[in-house]
């Protein structure tokens, strides 16, 4: 066993007893390091995982015959979803069509980002404008219910603008950008997502229809499963994703920019990361970063854990930007931040009708359309164990009490 202060920790990657569901075996490893393992095993790398990767290609350019695209690539111009436009047109010459969601917080870079790529690799944009007005209010309601998923908004509509991409063409392949080795995969608990619970949050705390935020309900999802056969790919599995060597690639080809974190590309994600999740409910993102860079090698973990200590940097110009347009003030502000902690599992959601439909869930998952982590997470793991393996420091006893200032205990 190792120990952080007064918290065991995992004697190879940075998680400490904190994270939601861990567990620690008799040598001091964490459940999620040996969750990384069989992940490893089940998508491999060097040849095995590049054979896997061109069938899949081969697969892709076959359902594409007879139509305009082989595949829809989400784009937000940061590393993981810029490099898959190079790697899917420059390596393997798929027609690219690229699909973006405009939250009306893109950062400069991030704009400029998506357009140098674009045109230096001649790829079409589908792309989709949220009326601001109407984001501004969902975002307020979001506060107010003193949930963390201020984002899940966002991350909804741009996994419906995907399939809306790909049902246009009727393009059959979604690439995601995902890769367990860089980013990690966050712990259950910590956040959860469906287009019911926005749906919820809006109903209960704000005002006005959602009528231009793109949803994910789950007839209409079935449909883009079952009926048009859209299927989603982690392409980054596969390959030895090194993210530096990336970001040098990137650079020297397109002249591509780097906006200084993961996820930081854009405003409100940067205000999340940065701001809100450390302060109000101390989650900081970059343990699963971290983490999932020491599992693979790509960070050792002395420099981990100094990374891990240095305080997170904020500009408070988009805090100022983001009271100004969601509509608080300072004082009204000073309550969201101190107001009780609630969690997912307080809202009516999809997940017990998720769970309720695992075999259908199990099936689409071996077939390609969903992936592993979503039937894990939304289908296998019940309401209940998210409740009670809740971390320590965002217990029950947060949720009906005041709030306590995480960043201090961590």
């Amino acid at each position: 066993m190792q120990e952080s202060g007064t918290l065991q920790q995992c004697v190879r990657c940075i998680y400490d007893e904190t994270i939601p569901r861990i567990s620690f075996g008799e040598d001091g490893v964490c459940s999620y390091c040996r969750q990384h393992e069989v992940l490893e095993l089940d998508y491999p790398t060097g040849k095995p995982g590049r054979a896997i990767l061109e069938a899949t290609v081969a697969q892709i350019r076959q359902d594409g015959r007879g139509k305009p695209y082989d595949v829809v690539i989400g784009v937000s111009g940061g590393c993981d979803s810029s490099y898959m436009l190079h790697l899917a047109k420059k390596e393997f010459g798929l027609r690219v069509l690229a699909a973006h969601f405009d939250n009306t917080y893109n950062s400069r870079i991030a704009v400029e980002n998506i357009q140098r790529m674009l045109e230096a690799l001649d790829i079409d944009l589908y792309t989709h404008v949220v009326d601001n007005a109407e984001l501004q209010r969902i975002y307020r309601s979001f506060f107010l219910a003193s949930v963390p998923e201020i984002d899940t908004p966002t991350d909804i509509a741009l996994a419906a603008v995907h399939y809306m991409a790909a049902a246009k063409h009727g393009v059959k392949w979604i690439w995601e950008g995902h890769s367990f080795r860089t980013e990690g995969i966050s712990p259950p608990g910590w956040f959860y997502m469906d287009s019911k619970y926005v749906r919820t949050i809006h109903r209960r705390y704000g005002d006005g229809r959602i009528k231009t935020l793109p949803e994910l309900g789950l007839i209409r999802w079935m449909k883009w499963m079952a009926v048009d056969r859209i299927k989603k790919f982690r392409p980054l599995y596969y390959l030895d994703y090194n993210k530096e060597r990336t970001k040098r690639i990137l650079n020297e080809t397109y002249g591509w920019q780097w906006y200084g974190g993961h996820h930081m590309e854009n405003r409100t994600a940067y205000f999340v990361n940065n701001y809100y999740l450390p302060r109000k409910f101390g989650i900081d993102l970059r343990y699963a970063e971290f983490s999932a860079l020491v599992r693979s090698g790509q960070l050792g973990r002395s420099e981990a854990l100094l990374r891990i200590a240095e305080e997170k940097t904020f500009d408070t110009g988009i805090l100022a930007e983001i009271k100004q347009r969601v509509g608080f003030s300072d004082s009204e502000w000073e309550d969201i931040m101190s107001a009780p902690l609630s969690h997912y599992t307080q809202h009516r959601t999809y997940k017990q009708t998720f769970e309720r439909m695992r075999p259908v869930f199990f099936t689409l998952y071996k077939l390609g359309y969903v992936t592993r982590s979503f039937y894990l997470k939304y289908c296998v793991l019940k309401d209940t164990a998210m409740v009670e393996k809740r971390a320590s420091r965002y217990s029950l006893n947060s949720l009906a009490g005041p709030s306590v200032n995480p960043t201090v205990a961590r």
